[in-house]
């Protein structure tokens, strides 16, 4: 497969099944099949999410940060096997272990994600990623992502 660096948002959704307001990685600027990836989020205080969390103090949920994290990992993922979500394949959560936040990111922050693969074991793949705000760390986290194909 063919990758024209750097993979803009409709690219991306060829490889993501997610859709506004869930797809959370805006630009994929490095990737290296079989080894790293790394991409970002722009953090903007009009996204609907912000309303509630919180109203006078905006941050961004960690949930989310461990989510585009996931989404960026799938990308790797999908890049390494060769298929795509466009081709009925999906990755799903396994896993979360080891999470941490450092930092809290609010509107205004590009969240830059970076996710390494550690192994792939029979469609298992498991990814060490971190998040980064102006080169300060905000979170790490491992990730356990599944693929599998989905039959209708």
């Amino acid at each position: 497969m063919s990758l024209s660096l750097p993979l803009d948002h409709e690219a991306i959704k060829d490889y993501l099944p997610h859709r506004y307001p869930f797809l959370l990685v805006d630009r994929v600027t490095e990737l290296e099949p079989g080894t790293r990836i790394q991409g970002y989020k722009n953090i903007s205080g009009n996204e609907e999410l912000f309303n509630g969390h919180f109203p006078d103090r905006a941050i961004f949920p960690g949930v989310l940060i461990c989510e585009a994290l996931a989404q960026l990992s799938a990308i790797l993922g999908f890049a390494t096997s060769g298929n795509r979500a466009a081709d009925g394949y999906l990755y799903l959560f396994a896993g979360l272990d080891n999470v941490k936040f450092k930092k809290q990111v609010v509107p205004g922050d590009r969240l830059e994600l970076h996710s390494e693969l550690v192994s792939a074991r029979r469609g298992i793949y498991k990814f060490q990623c971190r998040a980064e705000v102006d080169g300060q760390l905000a979170a790490t986290a491992d990730i356990l992502c599944a693929e599998r194909k989905m039959t209708s």
